[in-house]
């Protein structure tokens, strides 16, 4: 008899190329996870519509995205791999968790404060919502673990207050969901400012794009900034800087970061940036090879997309439609 995997979702949205964080903190961390578990990842286009986008170029981040994805080491025979736009049951059981959210747990996200800073210019209603959708993406496949960083886990708290609402009126509807958080290499602060996470959002110099060229990788790290001390020593709080470049070096060597010190002693810190270059440059090269052979190959990108998005339909249908027979809603 074929043992049931525990289930795992989790996604990103196409809003330009991911960063060396992104790689570090979510993708190698999935990766060893398709051999034990029955993973869902996911493009999560909807979720970008909440700041405004150009059509075609949301459309080419999203396939860029998925080319990615398997450039990395997904196999769409082990994981399902699809466009949140193309399983409609995402749209459908968010506006049914929408009318069992309150106002005041919304109100209270992070993610809305901090983007409705950000965008003041655009604070909209989807915006506000963003978390209701997160949790139909979550609760549509039953999963029973979510991957994410510290900074998401708010998102994972909130969709298991919507199921556990939900479920105490209709009975065992959803799985209440766990966040899954890695301790290994989970945030990859910025190169500019490494007391903050590294994001797209900050400057060119601070963050590394999984597609930037190896040029470009050395002369970003060589810019980093360390400290005015000369000895490479981990200790985030009085060393900020070197202490996010030995964690990315760690991870890049599959070194502790007890080894990484000892590689770098008495290296100045000129050597130690550019150790460190190469190594994110050695580690992504054969991705980036990877994603342009793939990215070339146009049908069979499409031929990924659409099996995934089949698959993952046949999982919601059942779910959805458990969930519109318990509220009422008309059946076919």
């Amino acid at each position: 008899m074929q043992q049931v995997k525990d289930r795992v979702f989790s996604g990103t949205q196409p809003t330009g190329v991911p960063t060396l964080g992104n790689y570090v903190g979510a993708y190698r961390n999935w990766l060893k996870m398709q051999d034990d578990y029955d993973c869902l990842f996911c493009v999560v286009d909807m979720h970008s519509l909440t700041v405004r986008n150009d059509a075609a170029e949301l459309r080419k981040n999203a396939k860029s995205l998925l080319a990615l994805y398997l450039a990395v080491g997904f196999d769409p025979e082990k994981c399902i791999l699809y466009f949140q736009s193309h399983v409609p049951e995402h749209a459908q059981l968010s506006w049914i968790l929408n009318c069992y959210t309150y106002m005041g747990e919304l109100s209270r996200m992070t993610q809305f404060k901090d983007k409705s800073a950000k965008h003041s210019e655009n604070i909209n209603a989807g915006l506000f919502t963003y978390p209701v959708l997160m949790a139909a993406d979550i609760l549509l496949f039953n999963v029973q673990y979510v991957p994410v960083g510290e900074d998401q886990k708010q998102h994972v708290e909130i969709t298991r207050d919507i199921a556990e609402r939900f479920n105490n009126i209709y009975g065992d509807v959803f799985t209440i969901p766990k966040p899954l958080i890695s301790n290994v290499g989970a945030r990859i602060m910025s190169l500019s400012v490494p007391e903050n996470k590294m994001s797209k959002s900050d400057d060119a110099s601070g963050y590394i794009s999984m597609l930037d060229t190896t040029d470009v990788i050395i002369s970003k790290f060589k810019k980093a900034v360390t400290d005015s001390e000369k000895e490479v020593r981990y200790d985030p709080k009085a060393k900020p800087g070197v202490s996010n470049l030995l964690t990315i070096y760690s991870v890049m060597t599959d070194k502790s970061v007890k080894d990484a010190e000892k590689d770098f002693e008495g290296v100045g810190y000129g050597g130690f940036k550019l150790a460190v270059g190469e190594a994110v440059a050695d580690k992504l090269k054969p991705i980036q090879d990877e994603y342009n052979r793939i990215m070339d190959d146009k049908v069979y990108l499409e031929s990924v997309s659409k099996d995934g998005a089949q698959k993952a339909r046949k999982i919601a249908m059942k779910t959805y439609g458990k969930v519109a027979r318990k509220v009422g809603l008309a059946q076919i």
